[in-house]
Parts: structure tokens; C-alpha cells; sequence
């Protein structure tokens, strides 16, 4: 069913009608709501840039900021149209240097994070999920000593994880799939002691994203040559396929920590039979051809307002993150399908 190409009446008013309708139903928050986030460039909302010391540069950020923000996009991420649907503020970034504003909980994601401490073809990874989890409990120790932050807080926060692409794909890029597969455990085992380490520190409530159809990334499209296995929709069969099997393993990693922590409530998200449905119906849904890239390097950049799917080949337009994010609310992709504002109530 993810794949039909029929469209109901709700979601085209709400596409061409715009986020806020939404946000409004939705934001029925009975408390202010407190998110730590973790992850890769999917969700950074601006740390990597100060890591990296590199300089913020348009176009990035150009539809809804209309200045650079660090965000892998033209505009907001996914993260931030989940945060707008509970009406509250965009995650600040941990790294940020300048009056950070932590009230509404923290960002820990960092572009180019890996699970791992080191990648099978010895790539040099900054910063991993561990170094994430570690930032968290130094900030929540910190905190509590203060008096800004209680364990009460703590365990009422939600804690959204969404890490692995780049894991998959860097290994990916000069390995056969058996050796991508070979690391998958490895991955979810990461996550397994993340996710556990949270619980040791009070974290009672987890948003888990799985990785998207990876091999249907315009990066990787571009790559295909007489040699590559493509799947019926045009994508890299093998690429999909190591998504594929790290999905299965992390959602059966969800399936045993809700057993293993009890009084834990873990809700797992389908993202990639959202991102391949978007993918496979791009044209009705109003988008160009999803393996058209809006951001080419060396290249003018599409015209904004245009309905690409891709930013720059490896992420995703405002106009996609906000698709992505009606169908996360709908709770029809998420594992058990609580709404999203159950965890500020």
C-alpha cells in the first residue's frame, strides 16, 4: 500500500496549502515539550558548520530562513516540521557558540556522524554517536548541578535518534554488499548501547528514524554503469537492499529493548517506505524527477520554489522534508502509532 500513486483529498490541501494548517490540529501539547536529538546531517540544524569552522554559504537555507543555517537543505529539515507541529522552537545546536537557547531541549546531531568509531575503509569519522550520547550526559550532569534541567525532565524528554546513513553509504561506495551487510550488526549494536546508555541516565521516551531507500539517492544514481543491479524504480538494487537489511535489524532491535526496558517507550519510524513511496509517485505528489539533483556541484542551482526532491544529491528539499514529515504525523509509518505530541502530554 505504500506505493499507490493515489493521493487522498486531506493530504493534497495539505501539501499545496502549506505546513501551519497542520501544525495547528496538531500542536495539542499540554506541556512544554523537551527533545534531544540525535544523529547525522539529516538532522543537523547547524553543528557540523561550527565544528568544520567552515563558512555558511547560500543557497543552503534560501526558502524559509533565506540565510544559511548550517542545514543540509534549502530550508527546514524534517526535524524542524516535527518540532513546528508541537509549536515549539527549532533545536538549537550543542556546538552553538553564540546565546544558545536550550529551554526546549538540544540538538546533538552532527553532519557526517557515524555509529561506528572507524569505517571499514579506514575514511576518518569526526564524530560518532557515542560522542553524541557522551555530549548528552555532560550536558544533562552539568544541568542538573545548575538547577536547569531535573530528572523529572529528563525522563518526560523524548530522545529522537536518526543515524546509519552514512555508515551504509560510505562503506558502500567501494565495497560489495556482502561487506556493507557484515556491518550492520555492528551498527545496530551502537545504537543498542546508545539507546541503553540514555536509559541509564533517565530517558524514558525514543523516537527511532530507520535510514531511507539510500540507493535511490541522485549521488548514487549517478554512479550506475553497465555493472550495477538497478531495481524496478531506477534505484541501486544493492544500496537499497543494505538499507533494507539494517531496517530489519534495527526494528527488531526496537521489538527487544521495549521488552528489556519496560517502562521505556520506543516508537520506530518507517522512513524508508515513506522516502520510497515519495521516490516511485514523485510526479504525483508535484515534484520533478526525484534523481534530478536541485544543488549540482559546479552548476546553477534550480530556480527556488521548484519542485525537486533531492537538494544536493544527498539530501532533501524543504519541499520533501515537509511531504516526509505529513506522513511521520500521520502515525500510519510508526511502530506502536502513537501521535507525535504523546510525549509533551
Amino acid at each position: 500500500m505504500y506505493y499507490s500513486s493515489k493521493i487522498s483529498l486531506a493530504l493534497v490541501c495539505f501539501f499545496f496549502l502549506g505546513f501551519g494548517t497542520t501544525t495547528a490540529t496538531a500542536a495539542t501539547c499540554s506541556n512544554e515539550p523537551v527533545i534531544f536529538n540525535f544523529g547525522d546531517s539529516n538532522s543537523d540544524t547547524g553543528g557540523a558548520s561550527v565544528l568544520g569552522g567552515k563558512p555558511l554559504e547560500f543557497p543552503d537555507g534560501r526558502t524559509f530562513f533565506h540565510e544559511p543555517t548550517g542545514r543540509a537543505s534549502d530550508g527546514r529539515l524534517i526535524l524542524d516540521f516535527l518540532c513546528e507541529s508541537l509549536e515549539t522552537k527549532f533545536l538549537t545546536p550543542y556546538l552553538e557558540l553564540f546565546t544558545p537557547d536550550f529551554s526546549n531541549g538540544v540538538n546533538f546531531a552532527l553532519g557526517g556522524a557515524d555509529s561506528r568509531l572507524g569505517r571499514n575503509d579506514d575514511t576518518p569519522v569526526a564524530y560518532t554517536l557515542g560522542n553524541e550520547i557522551a555530549e548528552f550526559s555532560r550536558f544533562r550532569n552539568v544541568s542538573i548541578r545548575r538547577g536547569s534541567l531535573d530528572a523529572g525532565q529528563v525522563k518526560s524528554a523524548l530522545f529522537m535518534l536518526d543515524i546509519a546513513q552514512n555508515d551504509i553509504q560510505f562503506d558502500g561506495d567501494s565495497k560489495p554488499l556482502q561487506k556493507v551487510l557484515g556491518i550492520v550488526p555492528t551498527i545496530v549494536s551502537n545504537i543498542r548501547e546508545a539507546m541503553q546508555n540514555i536509559y541509564q541516565l533517565g530517558g524514558r521516551n525514543f523516537w527511532v528514524h530507520n535510514t531511507g531507500p539510500l540507493g535511490c539517492l541522485p549521488s548514487n544514481v549517478a554512479l550506475i554503469n553497465a555493472s550495477t543491479v538497478v531495481d524496478e524504480y531506477g534505484c541501486v538494487s544493492d544500496r537499497n537492499k543494505a538499507a533494507a537489511a539494517f531496517n530489519s535489524q534495527l526494528e527488531r532491535l526496537c521489538r527487544e529493548l521495549r521488552l528489556e526496558m519496560g517502562d521505556a517507550t520506543i516508537v520506530y519510524v518507517d522512513i524508508y517506505s515513506i522516502k520510497l513511496d515519495l521516490i516511485v509517485n514523485a510526479t504525483s505528489y508535484g515534484f520533478e524527477n526525484p534523481f534530478v539533483e536541485c544543488k549540482p556541484r559546479g552548476q546553477s542551482v534550480c530556480a527556488e520554489g521548484s519542485r525537486y526532491v533531492s537538494w544536493d544529491g544527498t539530501h532533501y528539499t524543504e519541499a520533501a522534508n515537509m511531504l516526509v514529515a505529513s506522513k511521520i504525523l500521520s502515525t500510519t509509518f510508526s511502530t506502536p502509532p502513537l501521535p507525535f505530541q504523546f510525549f509533551c502530554n
